[in-house]
Order: structure tokens, then sequence, then C-alpha cells
């Protein structure tokens, strides 16, 4: 093993085939910020662009390149510790690195098409190769059935290693939730000329299988992580785990109410919806506050402290931005007035980053680590590690002030529009014209640049971290047991 340079020899199979998704992972990364400041910028001086990489395009690229960066990091993830789980080498591995490379094609495809033909006749042919029409779920049906069949090659690689190898709590949730995060996205492909069930089922997609399955996944991949840095006992870790999957079937399930509350279904969806949608977060925090109490007692060793940075920001970026932020959110008597407003803008912003992106480039920083002999990424860095530190500090604010600048832009929408004006076209164009919200969008394109500052210092500090470093990091799995 040779330490201080990149070297795949360090990695096992699977290991090799992770730090593929993390890097097309990365490299979506940074075309969420680029569009996503491309439409922030559009709401500041809308021509910007105008008929060449217009808004509607700018958000659609911008929101499906995050879903898919962040699908990229999981899967990664699961790879990078399945044959260290399991105890075996992966099943099937030759098809996995197949299915990346196809599903790899397959979304630079779908952006080409996206940038350069953006719309169709609107019949079948637009909807099975352009654009499907879905807000969120734009892609044309040939790449939702590439989706489906590449996380079905996943999960053969991750049940047939498990099978071979050895089980344990991780294993069985992992799987399991890997049978929900393949079925639950043909829900996305139903076609129905009803727009109420088609919005429907439109949500189980959105909901159960963005907010569910994928929090169940990264409580199994957090999990894992927690044993590797700090140490810690597997029996606490899957003990939280196992209460994160019977509260996903009422915050999760049943927290889906919350998008029946206007689409025509009954009336008692107001109070499940409501009440069960703040629930999801909990287990995810305690289980981190369990395990570096457990670290603690055990005299708190860990040698990669950007990875422990991004975990506890995941840990409250979670609970804030899903928890909080979404109960407040969704109590049908908030909703009512907030719904499709830049609130539910803010809450996004906050709850994506906090729940699902930092868990990724804590991933990421575990990864660097061992493809460069696993390196001690402890105290005494190079430059005192400035890089991460600053790239640390500048997303989160970045992130935090465009929730904040958002929230004050739905604030000032729910009270003219639909408060004072009562939801009329006239009081939508008013509060888009009110210097409330002019000002919060301005504000919002100012921490969208700190932000992305922030994203290319990360870069920098991910090709560059540990290099020439010769010491080891303490082996902490060993004692998890």
């Amino acid at each position: 093993m040779r330490t201080g340079i990149i070297d795949s020899a360090n990695l096992n199979g699977g290991q090799q085939l992770a730090v593929k998704y993390f890097s097309v992972a990365v490299v979506l990364f940074l075309a969420q910020m680029l569009f996503g400041l491309a439409a922030a910028i559009q709401f500041v001086r809308p021509d910007f662009l105008y008929n060449v990489l217009d808004f509607s395009v700018n958000r659609m690229v911008h929101i499906n390149a995050m879903v898919v960066w962040m699908l990229y990091g999981f899967v990664g993830a699961v790879y990078w510790l399945l044959e260290e789980e399991s105890g075996t080498r992966i099943v099937g591995l030759g098809l996995g690195n197949l299915a990346f490379w196809v599903l790899t094609a397959a979304v630079a495809v779908v952006v080409v098409v996206y940038l350069l033909v953006q719309t169709g006749p609107g019949n079948d042919l637009t909807r099975w190769f352009v654009n499907e029409g879905r807000e969120y779920l734009e892609a044309p049906r040939w790449a939702d059935l590439g989706i489906v069949a590449v996380l079905g090659v996943f999960f053969y690689n991750v049940a047939a290693t498990f099978s071979k190898g050895r089980w344990s709590g991780i294993a069985g949730v992992l799987t399991l939730d890997l049978v929900a995060l393949a079925g639950l996205y043909c829900a996305g492909m139903f076609y129905l000329t009803n727009i109420t069930a088609d919005q429907y089922w439109w949500w189980w997609v959105i909901h159960l299988w963005v907010e569910a399955t994928w929090e169940v996944l990264v409580g199994c991949i957090m999990a894992w992580g927690l044993m590797h840095m700090l140490g810690v006992r597997r029996r606490i870790v899957e003990t939280w785990l196992y209460i994160e999957v019977a509260l996903m079937f009422g915050s999760g399930i049943l927290g889906l109410g919350h998008h029946y509350f206007w689409i025509g279904t009954p009336d008692y969806w107001f109070s499940i919806g409501g009440f069960f949608s703040a629930l999801e977060p909990i287990p995810l925090v305690a289980m981190v506050v369990h395990s570096v109490y457990d670290a603690g007692v055990h005299k708190f060793k860990n040698g990669n402290h950007p990875a422990l940075a991004w975990i506890i920001a995941h840990t409250f970026g979670n609970f804030l931005g899903a928890g909080v932020w979404g109960f407040m959110h969704t109590l049908p008597q908030i909703n009512l007035y907030t719904h499709g407003t830049q609130w539910t803008a803010s809450h996004g912003h906050l709850a994506f980053f906090g729940a699902y992106a930092t868990i990724n480039i804590a991933f990421f920083y575990i990864a660097m680590q061992t493809w460069r002999g696993n390196i001690w990424l402890g105290g005494g860095l190079a430059g005192g590690g400035w890089k991460w530190k600053w790239a640390l500090a500048l997303l989160n604010l970045g992130v935090i002030g465009m929730t904040v600048a958002l929230l004050i832009a739905g604030y000032e929408q729910s009270f003219i529009e639909r408060a004072v004006e009562g939801s009329t076209w006239g009081g939508y164009f008013a509060a888009q014209q009110h210097p409330w919200f002019q000002q919060a969008m301005a504000w919002r394109l100012v921490f969208g640049v700190v932000t992305l500052a922030g994203v290319l210092l990360l870069v920098w500090d991910l090709l560059t971290i540990g290099v020439g470093e010769m010491r080891r990091a303490p082996q902490l799995a060993a004692e998890a047991g």
C-alpha cells in the first residue's frame, strides 16, 4: 500500500466502482450550482440568457442535477462499504461497472436534450424522448426505465453479496430499502389523464422515494460511517437504524399526507400529514448524538476530521431542514398560505443540503482518505486544514443565507399574494414586484455566490488533501465489534 498519493491499488473492487460514482457526483454538484446560479440571476435580471437558456430550463437542470448527484453519491457510498460490511467480494461487480457507464451515458444524453431540444410537440414522442413534463420528474420515459434497470443491477449486487458473505442489521435494512428504492420510482411512470390522480402518484416518488427510502439509505451508510470513523459499537447504530425504519412508516408514509392537502383527497390528511411530517429525522439525530457520546466514553479517537465535521453538519442540517423547516411549512393552517411560494424553496434548499448533500460530502472525504493509503486526516494537516474548514463554513453559510432569503420572499408572497390578494393572478404579480421579494431574491443571489465559492474550495480540497501525508489513520472499525 502506497500512502500520500492517489492509488487505486489501495481500494477493493467495490471501492474502485464507488470512486467512479463519487467523481460523477462532484461534476453534477458543480452543474447544479451553475444552473442554480443562472436561475437566481434571472430572478434579479429576467432578461439574462433570455431565449438562450430560459428560467424554466435552468431550474429544471438545477433540480434534476441535484437529485442525480445525490443518488450517485448514495450508490457510491453503498458500493464503498459493501465488501467490508459483507466480508466478501462483490457478486456481479462487472455488471455493476456496466450499469455505471450505461447510467452515466444516459444522464449525459438527457442533459444534452434538456439544453438543445428543451420542448417537443406535447405528444407521446415528447414524453418518451424529450421531457415527461412532470415537475421534478422531467426525465423522458426511456430514461425512467433505464434508472429502474440500473437500480435493479444495484440491488442484485447488494443482495447477492450479502447472501454470499455476512448478514448484519445494516445489511438487512439496506437490502429491503433498495427494493423500495427501485419499486417506488415506478409510481412516477403512471400516465393518467385525471390531474388529481396523476398528482397523487407523482407525490409517491417525490416523497416516499426521496424522503422515505433515501432517509433509510442515509441511515444505513451513516451507521457504517460512524463505526468506521469513531469505532462506535454496532449495537448502538443498528438500534437507532431499526427505530428509523419503524418511524419511517409513520413519518415517511403518513407524512406523505401533507402533499394531499389541496388535490381533492379527504380532509383527514390535514391532521395526519401535518403531525407525522416532522418525525423522520429524529432517530438519525439520536444516532449521531449517542455515537459521539459513546466515542467520548472510549476516549474519542478519530483520524478524519473533515468527514466527522460533515457528519455533524448532516445531523443538524437534517434536523433543521427536513424536520423544523418542514414541520412549520407543512402544518395545514400554514400550508394554505405558503404552498408553492418561495417558502417551499427555502425548505427544499436546507432539507436537501442538510439531509443528503452533507452525508455524501462526508463519504467523499472517507474515500479520499483510503484512496491515498488510509492516511491521517486529523489534526496537524498541512496549512491547518484551512481549505476543508473554509469550504465547510462557506457552504453552510451560503445555504443558510439562501434559506433565510427565500423564507423572507416566501413570507412576503404568503402575505401579499395569498392573504391580502386572495391567490389571484393580480396578487401573484403584486407579490413578485414588491421590494421585499426583490430584495430577498438579490440576497439569495449573493448567498448563492458564497455557496459556489464553497463548492469550488471543496473540490480543490478533495483533490489536494493529504498529498504527501505519511501518517496512518487508526483502524477504528475493527474495534466497533
